[in-house]
């Protein structure tokens, strides 16, 4: 049995409850290069060697397509019907219903609740969780207040932002093998959060004020560009941020955060898709716009970016 799975918490745990659902004593579980949403070589091995396969949290379709072996596809993003007769695709958005997370249609799917059901939800949608009464009932079994959850889903996701895939794979057996209040208290994952906190504060302390959006450039093989945004906008109050690891992995990247003052008055699709028609790798939403190019590239973002915020 092999179980791919996204890099998050949502997809960690969605592995681990397919596991408990189906009483799994020998499995196999994988995620993709960590930030890429594609299928290397070292997956595509495993799905070689496999008799059966989960695709949990992953919107991929385009990779599921290529699976010639029975797979079970459990999501909960917008996608297109699979036509893969090897695939049985369980998506509750194709039929018009929209779920928190992976983790909500996994235990839907096999009837098996769990905490880590409301993890996976916490995970995925924040402080917005503990208003659906399933997430507090599921969370209450265990004892759990709100401040040990959003703890638990941090400790979780360090292992991706610290950018260790052997350690976001070994994380689904650590949930599966640990108790709630031994997974706070878990040194290894504790440690990445203090290496992640000090990465951060080390950034905010290069900020400064351009024409009253705050500019934020670090270096850092850590994913926590966005991270920094948000303490930037959203407890230091900027009503904007434009932030740069010059050298993320051999790679630039730049975010741009702004606040829902701001939101009104920056159409950041329009710039979005401005970046895309000049052939860079930009996406984002209403408030967010987050772009890796090549380190020789940044400037020329950051000029369309400066040139726009001047229009």
């Amino acid at each position: 049995m092999l179980l791919i799975h996204h890099w998050d918490t949502d997809g960690i745990v969605s592995a681990a409850l397919v596991v408990k659902a189906l009483k799994l004593e020998d499995f196999i579980n994988v995620s993709p290069p960590i930030g890429e949403f594609r299928f290397d070589d070292r997956v595509w091995e495993e799905i070689e060697k496999s008799d059966k396969i989960y695709v949990l949290d992953l919107n991929l379709p385009e990779e599921v397509e290529n699976i010639e072996k029975e797979t079970i596809f459990i999501d909960h993003h917008i996608q297109k019907r699979i036509k893969n007769p090897y695939v049985k695709q369980i998506n509750p958005v194709l039929d018009g219903r929209d779920f928190p997370s992976a983790s909500f249609v996994v235990s839907e799917y096999f009837s098996f609740w769990d905490y880590l059901s409301a993890v996976g939800v916490v995970g995925d949608i924040g402080e917005r969780a503990f208003g659906i009464k399933k997430v507090l009932e599921l969370l209450n079994e265990k004892n759990l207040g709100k401040e040990e959850v959003l703890k638990i889903v941090q400790l979780i996701d360090s292992n991706y932002i610290v950018m260790n895939r052997e350690d976001v794979e070994n994380a689904v057996k650590v949930v599966l093998e640990l108790e709630p209040r031994e997974l706070l208290e878990y040194e290894k994952w504790n440690k990445n959060l203090e290496l992640i906190d000090k990465a951060i504060e080390d950034a905010i302390s290069n900020i400064e004020i351009r024409d009253d959006v705050a500019f934020i450039e670090f270096e850092s093989r850590f994913n926590i560009i966005s991270k920094v945004a948000r303490k930037a906008v959203w407890e230091m109050g900027y009503n904007g941020v434009i932030v740069v690891n010059k050298d993320f992995h051999g790679k630039g990247q730049v975010y741009f955060r702004i606040s829902s003052k701001l939101a009104d008055k920056i159409n950041m699709n329009e710039l979005i898709d401005y970046l895309k028609n000049k052939g860079f790798n930009a996406g984002g939403k209403r408030d967010v716009l987050g772009c890796i190019c090549n380190k020789e590239e940044v400037d020329e973002v950051l000029k369309i970016i400066d040139k726009y915020l001047r229009w």
